[in-house]
């Protein structure tokens, strides 16, 4: 012990941030070693999934396959080809009409009125609530919207195909900005812009496409990560790209409408947005279905819900209330405006992209708040619950190092660290448009729910 006195001090601080800023203040040099305590109430479901004797290997696989996959855009499709009759696709977990959020409701109105099967917004609500259409989650139908992900039959669809697994997943045209279906709004204005799109932008990208021949989104991606984008939120550098791909074609197949087809493209930054989430629906779902892994295959809102998918279950949802973003607001606009968390594209950190990859991008902070180590730092801490890097999606701020992927529902289970999301606000009056961005915080019931339903699987279980 008198050792210890005549020499500088040694110190080890073990989750005590706190205590190591104080030595740290005082010229003390120490070791800080990050450590959570695990979420309350999951030691016993934790400790079996933990011991169950398929889960390295259950896991190997399932991220080999999320990893190796290979999306590309191969085509844009009527969602009528794809949809049965009567079925409107929204985003999130499974909800009905009594329960559906403002940004929901406006979105299933402006369906029914697009498809001319209400001739009003209050005959739409009605109709909607006798249960005229059948609402199905777009996730079940290998499908991925932003914000309410509304899908009717006259719809268009970005077709994404992985040419490693054979995947296939859509997702629809993103409409641009301003007064938009998937925040809610139905008025003539929203209406007519996606008549145009049926009329003229579905066809002219489709006869695009059938000229250039599959686009590799995985390469895409890979670029506009080094370029400054994280593909949820900033997609500045991704729309260039695709643009830049598509655009001889649009002006060889569609000559009249060119102009206008690459104007609108032009105008709206998030374009390629729709598809990097039909990508990383893609690449996740190549993931499903393994036994005993315990990887996230999808995380979604509906405006009311937060729904997680795991591997090893198969289509279940687990879910949480969602919460109301924390960020920079428009305006006037304020959290009193906002809706709780709404939108499928919550697959892009998913797949490694978007919070996880806000190390990339340090100028969404203009976008979403905070400074540019924020954005680091929520990257670097998303390693603590991921089960590999990506080795085509790396970020030059960190080395060139791989994004973080693979989310692991023991793994958020030990350290108590949630996803981080980075996201649009919606207004919580249907046809208020968007109000903000920025993070928000996903339930931990979600995922100790699902962690408790892989233990009852689990062979371990007694």
């Amino acid at each position: 012990m008198t050792g210890l006195l005549d020499t500088p001090p040694r110190v080890i601080t073990v989750g005590a941030g706190l205590f190591d800023e104080a030595l740290r203040a005082q010229a003390v040099p120490t070791v800080p070693v990050e450590w959570r305590p695990p979420l309350p109430g999951t030691g016993e479901a934790l400790a079996t999934v933990l011991a169950d004797p398929r889960r390295r290997a259950a896991n190997e696989l399932a991220v080999g396959r999320l990893l190796s996959a290979r999306p590309q855009l191969v085509g844009v499709r009527r969602a009528a080809e794809v949809l049965p009759v009567r079925t409107f696709l929204h985003a999130g977990p499974p909800i009905t009409w009594e329960r559906a959020s403002g940004p929901m409701r406006g979105a299933l109105i402006g369906a029914m009125l697009l498809e001319g099967l209400a001739a009003d917004a209050d005959e739409a609500a009605d109709r909607l609530a006798e249960g005229a259409v059948e609402l199905r989650p777009c996730h079940e139908h290998a499908a991925v919207g932003p914000m309410a992900g509304v899908v009717s039959p006259s719809m268009w669809l970005l077709e994404v195909h992985d040419a490693e697994h054979g995947g296939t997943a859509y997702c629809s045209l993103n409409e641009g900005l301003g007064k938009v279906l998937r925040y809610g709004a139905y008025g003539p204005e929203v209406l007519e812009r996606l008549r145009w799109m049926d009329r003229v932008l579905g066809p002219a990208l489709a006869a695009a496409l059938g000229r250039t021949g599959p686009i590799d989104l995985r390469a895409l991606m890979a670029q506009a990560l080094q370029m400054g984008d994280e593909l949820h939120n900033r997609n500045r550098a991704a729309t260039s790209l695709l643009l830049r791909a598509l655009a001889p074609a649009v002006v060889e197949a569609a000559p009249g409408e060119a102009a206008a087809v690459l104007r609108f493209i032009d105008g709206n930054d998030h374009f390629f947005l729709n598809a990097g989430m039909a990508a990383a629906k893609v690449s996740t779902d190549a993931a499903r279905d393994v036994p005993g892994s315990t990887l996230v295959v999808a995380m979604a809102r509906n405006g009311t819900d937060f729904g997680v998918q795991v591997s090893g279950l198969g289509g279940r949802w687990f879910t949480g209330p969602a919460g109301v973003p924390d960020g920079l607001y428009l305006g006037s606009y304020g959290p009193g405006d906002a809706n709780p968390d709404i939108g499928d594209s919550t697959i892009t950190e998913t797949a490694g992209l978007g919070g996880f990859a806000m190390a990339a991008a340090p100028a969404i902070v203009r976008f979403v708040g905070g400074e540019v180590a924020d954005a680091v730092k929520a990257t670097r801490s998303m390693y603590e619950i991921a089960l590999a890097e990506h080795p085509a999606y790396q970020i030059p701020g960190l080395g060139f190092r791989g994004t973080p992927v693979g989310i692991d529902v023991t793994l958020v289970a030990r350290t108590g660290l949630p996803p981080v999301v980075n996201t649009g606000i919606a207004g919580r009056v249907a046809g208020t448009g968007q109000v903000g961005a920025g993070l928000v915080r996903p339930p931990v019931e979600a995922f100790t729910s699902a962690l408790t339903a892989l233990a009852d699987a689990s062979p371990q279980r007694p």
